[in-house]
């Protein structure tokens, strides 16, 4: 949708999705939405519309407390996108301008500040600072509704340099002062924010249906003792895992919630309930955005049926399963590495390299080993050759790593075949076009290749195919 026309015919009809594709404000009011937003629709002479929340904060407009744009989720072509945008967006949202500033983040893309802050402005209106800017009021905002936190520590944790900036902040892009915000949250207030102790209360949104089942169903597969679990009944589990963060440790939980069908008004997207307890609030947007790629909470469930439910082999597949995900990684790391060993030495390092939480949370009791840690130990073989190429940085499989160098260094590992590095693209590095060496996959099912695989196997007709 990249002419203005076809963007206000979205906003006029409400069109949810679209929502984190663009965004839309509105020059009399002085106010920025999402496109489903519930408002009155615009004149169309009034309107201007935005790549990103932060151009339109840029350009002094503040989120409308109807439609909260700043909650929607993310745009699907970040994730989708192997260029130096897409890479730098992953980065922003993983918080590193945060922790290391725009020169921090032009050394991973490999380019000077200069031409990153010249790319990102050119194409979404806004360079790293204001990107990172709207994220940290976002936090902020989640923060100010959720927790009890004093308002003085939630400026420094949703990483804001100072109060001033903080306050600053938060009156322009919400026109109202973080008390304010904090009184306006939903169900009653301040009063319904928890203790920090309790975790964070999180809604993670998701643009159109959402199949939670087959995501829960993997991750139950594969879950390690000690670091993961699911627990509860099909339909109603809950996923709980450890999560080893920049600033500390944390404990995210995720609800399975059931499918809505088609025709109901949920059908245009939807949230899975979570719950984060972090030992340091800054994390907060690192671990928020680990598990949107985990759970593959940013896809665009639209494009990616109507390619693949235009095949006659998939299309019952995707009518049966509408919204089927591509499941990513928390930790790309640690994802590596067990693909490698497989689960059960995976459970074995755990056990014997894996760090000891200081407040173990029932079953989780563990961090999974660093890969520093695994080199330290000495190991021979495959596993030491992958750990001292992931802790001196030789191969990098963070959010802005460069897809084809990482897939070339790990097949440049002892021990590590073509397929094993398929799936660490897939899942570690969250590529959606992957398919394994000797399987038959059409071009055309491109650009979603591992999304069709998905269906394959959530159908059993993969599971077939490679047991044979």
């Amino acid at each position: 949708m990249r002419d203005e026309d076809s963007r206000y015919e979205a906003v006029r009809s409400r069109d949810a999705r679209f929502d984190g594709e663009f965004f839309f404000a509105v020059e009399t009011t002085g106010i920025y939405c999402r496109p489903s937003c519930p408002a009155v629709t615009p004149r169309r002479r009034n309107v201007r519309f935005f790549a990103t929340a932060a151009a339109a904060q840029g350009s002094g407009f503040r989120a409308c407390r109807r439609c909260r744009p700043d909650a929607v989720p993310g745009s699907a072509a970040w994730n989708v996108r192997a260029d130096v945008v897409g890479r730098a967006m992953r980065l922003i949202g993983d918080g590193v301008v945060d922790r290391e500033g725009v020169a921090g983040l032009a050394c991973r893309l490999g380019y000077s500040a200069r031409q990153v802050q010249r790319q990102l402005t050119s194409e979404l209106g806004a360079g790293p600072v204001a990107l990172a800017r709207a994220q940290r009021a976002h936090t902020a905002r989640v923060l100010l509704q959720t927790t009890g936190l004093p308002v003085t520590e939630i400026a420094f944790a949703s990483g804001f340099a100072s109060v001033r900036q903080f306050n600053d902040t938060i009156r322009a892009v919400y026109a109202a002062t973080p008390s304010e915000l904090r009184a306006a949250a939903p169900r009653g207030g301040p009063a319904a924010a928890v203790a920090p102790t309790a975790g964070i209360p999180l809604r993670l949104a998701h643009r159109g249906p959402y199949q939670a089942g087959p995501v829960l169903d993997l991750l139950a597969r594969e879950a390690l003792p000690g670091v993961e679990e699911v627990s509860g009944t099909p339909g109603d589990r809950t996923y709980r895992r450890t999560l080893r963060l920049p600033h500390g440790t944390g404990i995210a939980a995720v609800h399975e919630r059931p499918v809505t069908q088609r025709g109901t008004a949920a059908h245009a997207g939807g949230w899975l309930d979570a719950r984060l307890r972090l030992t340091d609030p800054r994390d907060l947007t690192t671990a928020v955005q680990r598990l949107r790629r985990l759970f593959d909470l940013d896809a665009d469930p639209y494009a990616v049926d109507e390619r693949l439910g235009a095949d006659p082999r998939l299309a019952p597949l995707v009518a049966a399963r509408p919204g089927l995900r591509s499941p990513g990684a928390a930790d790309p790391d640690e994802l590596a590495v067990r693909a490698l060993v497989g689960r059960a030495a995976a459970g074995e390092l755990v056990r014997s390299r894996g760090k000891a939480l200081d407040a173990p949370c029932g079953s989780l009791t563990h961090l999974f080993p660093e890969p520093a840690a695994l080199a330290e130990a000495g190991r021979d073989g495959p596993l030491g050759a992958l750990a001292t190429a992931l802790a001196d940085g030789t191969v990098r499989l963070d959010v802005g790593a460069d897809r084809d160098d990482a897939e070339q260094g790990l097949l440049a590992l002892p021990g590590m075949d073509a397929r094993t590095v398929a799936m660490i693209r897939t899942r570690a590095l969250g590529d959606p076009d992957v398919a394994p060496p000797g399987t038959d996959v059409p071009d055309t099912w491109r650009p979603w290749r591992s999304y069709a695989l998905h269906h394959l196997r959530a159908a059993g007709e993969r599971d077939e195919e490679e047991n044979r």
